[in-house]
């Protein structure tokens, strides 16, 4: 039955941040901030174009950050589920869940009017926007906002921007990692100090639009074919052999100023974002992902600037500007258009 898969509206008690913030209602609010949101999370077979959601949470918050109501949902995804050892999602559990276009109507209804909220949003968008295009229909969803991102504006002292690093600053507990509904409950409890930190500062909030598919065409990529209990995180996937970037190399990053196509950009050090997703953003924005740095090296994007890795040293020596990941993924919603050749 589609309702043994599905879990709808619970009560929930909220974990109590450990940094006062002003209480809703009852304190002045930004009158342009959002009626309500959507936070959501998904658990995927991966992350490329051709991957599928096995499992969805959305927990519906008020215009203050105060949850409504929550749901979950398994999701068949029709083919192998894939890093099994991260979501716990068997062959045979999913065996029997509803297809995504099953789940459409519920889902549509939880996000319908509410700004989508989520831990690397343009993830969490990509992945449901995908799956609509599938289904032939779209998601009722017009903006988003990425958790991570604001966590950068309040200027948050995070060491780094996984999600138990901001649940910990707020004392939210996480009781079951890489579970849906556990992951959406965290990030609900750690979005409403956050929101309300943001509206006591009357901070503008990084909403960024949000561009349904209207047409989809899977390109699958290729997977080794074996057995699941022998899967490991290394081998999984095999690499892929990225295409050559079509853009010449217009120069350095300026701070301040659009990335632009052909740019060089190296990554270094642990990233919130699965380095290959991150990479993959990139490449389809039309910029070049060097694995070292050298001078041509438009810029390098680490989260530790401050490590002496080969790359930090480099980038130091040449002089190539250094950001991190979140400002990166902020300036990938708007890359620059390669300069015209003459």
């Amino acid at each position: 039955m589609l309702e043994d898969h599905m879990a709808a509206a619970r009560p929930i008690t909220p974990a109590i941040g450990r940094q006062p913030v002003p209480q809703g209602p009852d304190s002045p609010w930004p009158t342009a901030y959002p009626e309500g949101y959507a936070v959501v999370d998904v658990e995927t077979t991966g992350l490329a174009r051709d991957d599928r959601i096995v499992s969805a949470a959305v927990y519906q918050l008020d215009a203050y950050g105060e949850v409504q109501d929550h749901w979950y949902t398994l999701v068949n995804p029709q083919r192998d589920p894939g890093p099994v050892w991260i979501h716990g999602l068997t062959s045979e559990v999913l065996e029997s869940a509803p297809l995504f276009p099953e789940v459409v109507p519920e889902l549509s209804r939880r996000l319908e009017g509410r700004v989508l909220v989520a831990h690397n949003a343009m993830f969490d968008w990509s992945m449901i926007a995908r799956e609509y295009a599938r289904a032939r229909t779209e998601a009722p969803v017009r903006q988003r906002l990425c958790t991570i991102a604001l966590s950068k504006e309040l200027g948050l002292p995070l060491p780094n921007h996984k999600l138990e690093s901001l649940a910990a600053h707020y004392g939210v507990v996480q009781e079951h990692a890489h579970h849906a509904l556990d992951d959406a409950r965290v990030l609900a409890e750690a979005f409403r100090p956050s929101l309300r930190l943001a509206a006591q500062a009357n901070l503008r909030l990084p909403l960024l639009t949000c561009q349904p598919l209207t047409e989809w065409s899977d390109a699958p990529v290729p997977r080794q074919h074996t057995p699941a209990s022998s899967y490991r995180p290394t081998t999984w996937r095999p690499a892929r052999k990225r295409p050559a970037c079509p853009y010449p190399n217009p120069g350095r990053y300026e701070p301040g100023a659009r990335l632009v196509q052909g740019m060089r950009v190296a990554i270094s050090g642990d990233t919130s974002v699965d380095r290959e997703l991150l990479e993959d953003r990139a490449i389809e924005a039309g910029l070049h992902i060097a694995t070292s740095v050298s001078r041509l090296t438009s810029l390098l994007v680490t989260n530790d600037p401050e490590a002496r890795t080969s790359k930090t040293v480099k980038a130091r020596s040449f002089g190539t500007p250094v950001i991190d990941e979140a400002a990166f993924m902020q300036l990938l919603q708007d890359v620059a258009p390669a300069p015209a050749s003459g």
